[in-house]
């Protein structure tokens, strides 16, 4: 487990930017062995702006897009297509404008009826069955996994006080009543969500300040638990940022 390191930037605009820069030479590092790339998006407001620059960028064309494998945090659980799945979302801001291989996109089951627990338990077995030598815990050890953080600590769909914050027996879970809409979602647990060689934290905005506070503080909120196996990354905007963080030079 790695301690936390915070880059902070100037603004949203630029966070975004260095995260999608970021991004690539990650991919690209992780491919430069022969290794298929395994990618854990996210959603929000700001993803989606790092993953158009993502696809804007001429160094995109160093990634061997056909050799990633895209998973998902969490999801929300409505219908194929909707345009508040974060599925969607990352489709339209990169996924679609990549030649990514469908095979190795793995989208969170979408809502046909057959409930969130059965759209859980489907995303869990799809894990297991991506798994190679050396991964645990049900699921593959990814390369990057990058997450959102909410007002009040909430990382992927794993709020304060929810019991799926102590579900360890499973990759992924079904989450009801969710504070914030839908209120039905599908979520990787937090053994899940620690199974990543790096985990970012990519957080913009006033409102996310005392959140961050708490997690880089070893506070009582889900954002401060999962770890990367190798690297832990707080990526800021300096209204996001709590008191004494400092920019990267």
């Amino acid at each position: 487990m790695s301690a936390p390191s915070v880059l902070v930037n100037t603004d949203a605009e630029a966070l975004a930017h260095a995260v999608a820069a970021r991004f690539i030479t990650s991919i690209v590092d992780a491919q430069s062995n022969g290794r298929v790339a395994q990618v854990v998006l996210t959603g929000g407001r700001v993803a989606a702006v790092v993953y158009k620059a993502v696809a804007e960028s001429p160094a995109r064309t160093a990634i061997d897009w056909r050799r990633v494998e895209f998973w998902w945090g969490d999801e929300r659980f409505l219908p194929d297509g909707d345009p508040e799945r974060n599925e969607t979302q990352n489709r339209d801001a990169l996924l679609s404008r990549v030649d990514v291989d469908p095979a190795r996109v793995h989208p969170v089951p979408a809502d046909t009826g057959q409930g969130a627990e059965a759209a859980a338990a489907a995303y869990a077995a799809e894990l297991e069955a991506a798994m190679a030598s050396g991964d645990q815990d049900g699921v593959p050890t990814f390369d990057v996994l990058m997450l959102g953080v909410g007002p009040d600590g909430h990382v992927a769909s794993l709020f304060p006080g929810y019991p799926q914050l102590d579900v360890a027996d499973v990759a992924a879970v079904a989450v009801h009543d969710s504070p914030k809409p839908p209120p039905t979602r599908v979520s990787l647990t937090l053994p899940a969500l620690g199974r990543a060689r790096e985990v970012w934290f990519v957080v913009s905005g006033e409102d996310k300040s005392e959140a961050v506070g708490k997690a880089l503080n070893g506070g009582d909120v889900p954002a401060a638990r999962p770890h990367g196996l190798d690297r832990t990354l707080w990526l800021l905007d300096e209204a996001a940022a709590p008191q004494n963080c400092t920019k990267p030079e």
